[in-house]
Order: C-alpha cells, then structure tokens, then sequence
C-alpha cells in the first residue's frame, strides 16, 4: 500500500510550524491508514511557509540571453523556442499531447517588490543564494503572485492573484510565461504524470540524470529534465534544497493565502501536488497552449 504523504516539506525553524507539522502528521497517519494505490487523483498537502503579494509594476526587467548557457538554437533546433522579451531560449519537449518546456524559466521579474513584514526585497523572483550562476543552471524562483503575473504585465488572466486574496482567473493563465506558453495548471500536470506512466513513477521518470542528492538521479526518461532548483522560504529569504527538491508552481489557488505546488524530492518514485504559501519562492515550468 503506497502512502502518498511520505514525501518532507520546506524545512523551518519555527518551532510553531514543527508542532503543527507534527499534529498534521499524527492525523495523516490515521486519516491515511486506507490510502490506496490509485494514481488518478493527486493528494494535497498543506506547508508552513507564507506568500507575498505583487505590487503594482509596469514592467520587468531581462536577465539577458548571455546570462542563461548552452542555449539551443531556434534556427537549426525544431525543439528550441525564443522568449522575445529577453532574448532567452529554451529546449522543448512532447510528452503525449503536451508540450513542455525542458528547462525551469530564467525570466527576471525584478521590478515588482517583495514585502512580508520583516523580509522585504526589490524583486519577486530570485537567483538561488542571489548567485547568477544559479539562475543561468536552474532558472528563477518565483513567487505565486510573480508566477501569475498578478499585476497583469502581460495578460489579464491572472490578474490580481496575490497574497492575502481570492481570485478567479481565466484559464489558460499566461501568467510570467512567454506568449503561446501558460502556467500548468493542477489537472495539466496530472496529465503529464499520467502519459510518464503515473503518479507513482513519474518523480523517476521526469527527473534530470545527474545533480540529485546522493542517489537521487533519475532516468529522465521523456526529456522533462527536471532539476533539483530547492526554493526561497519567506523566512529571512532563506534558500534551501537546491539539490534535493524541485517545486512547480501551478495556477490553481487553494486559498487566499495559499496555491498548488508540484513536488519532486531526490529520494522519491512519485510526484502530486500539495498547497503552500504564496510567497515562498519556486519554480516555474512553462506549457504550450
């Protein structure tokens, strides 16, 4: 019998979090004691870290082709798109009757600032450990809000989805994603695991061959290459995981201060999604519409 809810959560130094990821952990125990092995529907899961919400802002800057390497080349490449906004390209890749990107985004969304209480920034998307490099190998983490593109820059459909508020948005979400490219949204990633063979396999199957934690590597075994980027907690902007988890935003909101993720851990078979908070920092995957 698989339990579904084996996989860790963002780590934190709150003491109030673990007590509450404990108790939530006794009563996953109970509630799940009958999980079946199903791989139609996802399990969900709720984290202590919070989210922000996007200012208003007119524009975004590049980070500029030259810092993202081994671009592929849209001229001689059938499998390679061109973000015109900044220059940047990206490999694609067909997974049943989806197409993907086979990279994380590296878009810089830096005009819109970042303020949760005590941790404000310039910016809502970030380089991990704030090191170029890191952007040029994993791409950008970005809030929910930049993700949606929640002050409306280059679409409406995901307009206004911030922390701290409910909204409706209009599928499909272009949201940060460049043009003929949408956020994924909970039910098109069960359709991606699904094609890869099921929930119950696709961690392995989307994983990139190298990079992971200890014997984490998987067999990328469609092309996804999905790589270990970690993420940005609200707390203090601490970075944590790279290595070890990768999380996908999707455009599916759960609450106002909290929207669907995908996870993808190094020591996992499987992948689902589950609820975090807004503003932590994750990374974004890009679907062609």
């Amino acid at each position: 019998m698989t339990n579904l809810w084996c996989h860790p959560g963002l780590l934190s130094s709150s003491r109030r979090r673990g007590s509450i990821h404990f108790a939530f952990a006794l009563f996953l125990a109970f509630f799940f004691v009958a999980c079946s092995d199903d791989d139609s529907d996802f399990a969900t899961k709720p984290s202590g870290d919070s989210s922000s919400s996007v200012k208003s802002s007119s524009s975004a800057k590049s980070s500029g082709s030259e810092d993202k390497k081994n671009q592929c080349n849209v001229e001689t490449d059938k499998n390679c798109i061109k973000d015109d906004r900044d220059g940047q390209t990206y490999r694609i890749v067909k997974i049943g009757d989806q197409v993907w990107m086979a990279e994380n985004l590296n878009y810089a969304y830096t005009d819109v600032p970042y303020d949760f209480g005590f941790n404000r920034s310039d910016s809502t998307s970030w380089c991990y450990d704030n090191a170029a490099k890191n952007c040029s190998d994993y791409g950008r983490l970005y809030t929910w809000a930049a993700a949606m593109d929640s002050v409306g820059t280059w679409s409406s459909s995901g307009k206004g989805c911030g922390y701290g508020s409910t909204c409706s948005p209009t599928d499909p979400v272009r949201g940060i994603c460049p043009e003929g490219w949408h956020l994924p949204s909970k039910a098109e990633w069960e359709t991606l695991a699904a094609a890869v063979g099921g929930i119950s396999t696709a961690c392995t199957k989307l994983k990139s061959t190298s990079g992971w934690y200890e014997s984490g590597n998987g067999t990328d075994e469609f092309g996804f290459t999905a790589i270990p980027a970690g993420s940005r907690s609200h707390e203090f902007g601490k970075f944590q995981a790279k290595g070890k988890e990768l999380h996908f935003w999707t455009s599916i909101e759960y609450a106002e201060k909290n929207a669907y993720s995908i996870y993808l851990g190094y020591a996992y078979e499987y992948v689902h999604p589950y609820f975090h908070y807004k503003d932590i920092g994750f990374s974004v995957r890009c679907v062609k519409d």
